[in-house]
């Protein structure tokens, strides 16, 4: 028996139900696979007219060539191709599948920034460049076993550049492993540097990673990093892409999927960016989408830093400097139930000490010891006062008795080294 076309998927699901236990009807499904193949994503105008119209109208429109002119140009000759079925069995003999809207595993609640982001843009005059534009995906190709909404619930974007230094890419590996250990899902590019370094990082910790690519799933890029993306796949993690199986990863779908690693977020970590770096426009989009925008800063003499220290230095950009996975999860965890505990700070032989006893010791010489009353004629007290605080600061081998007065007594190094030499 032959597969229906795409009209007849298309009729029943203008028909029927749109969901059947949770999953959108095989109808409505491929026609958002047709979408992801004849339109790129990023325009506002048209992701409106599909939200408002549905995505079976709308491919039955742009097929028939009555849609409006704006949408017809947007998606050009491609509106006379149909590859949604192979499509769709190309993506599941790789292990993938198409994730939409209707699903219950779609990821509703971080996404819905996005369109959050479209609706407060009503009345103003449209966005031309798709690069920047923060719209709503119509579909997440997913390839990996594990829920898109479960693995993206809680996550951290982190972000940084492909040239990365050392420096860079320890920092971005330990806070992949520090998190995953946290129970958080790292979420990255799969480029070079920064990108690489995180998810290698969260898969040492046994956790869960995504990789949203710009290109197909089933040809991640860089081939490089094919390796990687295996594991990310055999370790619980996701690969994730607007685009369906087969497609290229042209240059500018790498800055119009920054949106989707903003969005599936909670919050973006830069820990290494140029003047110039896709890193910064990921960040960037998460503040416009009112997400957390976290910077790690570097050396000031690195060039690979200095996007990092300009964020921290724009008042619009509202980002926060961190060290480490523990100020990440605070910044972005639940009120009260994720804060990070205060830095360490080892005890000092004059903690505790009072004001007099503090004056008494800084009035102690090094060498020779002296009397009490020159004490405290130095500290200022009684001398009484004085003898009162001696005893305690011998005790805490702070002060030491010569014989013929008080003296500080040498530092505990020098102390051992006095033990071995009689």
């Amino acid at each position: 028996m032959s597969a229906p076309t795409l009209d007849e998927d298309l009729e029943e699901a203008l028909t029927g139900p749109t969901t059947v236990d949770g999953a959108a009807v095989p109808g409505l499904r491929r026609a958002r696979a047709w979408l992801t193949r004849a339109t790129e994503p990023g325009s506002v105008e048209l992701w409106r007219w599909i939200d408002d119209v549905g995505p079976v109208a709308a491919v039955r429109a742009l097929r028939a060539g009555t849609a409006p002119e704006t949408a017809r140009a947007l998606v050009g000759v491609r509106a006379g191709d149909d590859a949604s079925l192979a499509d769709l069995r190309r993506a599941e003999r790789c292990g993938a599948r198409l994730v939409v809207p209707e699903d219950d595993e779609w990821p509703a609640l971080p996404l819905h920034s996005l369109t959050v982001a479209v609706v407060s843009r009503a009345g103003e005059v449209e966005q031309s460049d798709r690069t920047t534009a923060l719209v709503p995906p119509v579909g997440l190709w997913v390839r990996g076993a594990a829920r898109l909404d479960e693995v993206a619930d809680r996550s951290v974007a982190v972000v940084g550049a492909r040239a990365s230094t050392a420096y860079g890419e320890h920092v971005a590996a330990e806070l992949g492993h520090q998190l995953g250990e946290r129970g958080w899902t790292v979420v990255s590019g799969g480029a070079y540097g920064i990108d690489a370094a995180a998810h290698r990082g969260a898969l040492a910790a046994g956790a869960p990673t995504v990789a949203v690519l710009a290109c197909g799933v089933d040809r991640p890029y860089p081939v490089a990093h094919s390796a990687v993306f295996s594991r990310i796949t055999d370790g619980g993690g996701l690969l994730v892409s607007e685009w369906p199986p087969g497609a290229a990863p042209h240059r500018h779908r790498f800055l119009v999927r920054n949106r989707i690693i903003a969005a599936l977020t909670r919050g973006t970590v830069v820990v290494e960016a140029a003047a110039r770096s896709g890193a910064l426009a990921t960040a960037r989009r998460a503040r416009g989408l009112g997400k957390e925008v976290l910077v790690v800063p570097g050396p000031v003499t690195s060039v690979m830093s200095v996007g990092c220290h300009e964020l921290l230095r724009e008042e619009e950009a509202g980002a926060r400097l961190v060290t480490g996975a523990a100020q990440v999860v605070e910044a972005v965890g639940g009120i009260g139930a994720d804060l990070a505990e205060p830095p360490a700070r080892p005890p000092g032989p004059r903690d505790g000490l009072s004001d007099l006893a503090r004056r008494v010791l800084d009035a102690c010489p090094v060498r020779v010891g002296v009397s009490a009353e020159r004490l405290a004629a130095v500290a200022g007290c009684d001398p009484l006062e004085a003898l009162r605080v001696l005893p305690a600061l011998e005790l805490a081998e702070l002060v030491q008795w010569t014989g013929t007065g008080w003296r500080l007594a040498p530092a505990p190094s020098r102390r051992e080294g006095h033990g071995e030499g009689r």
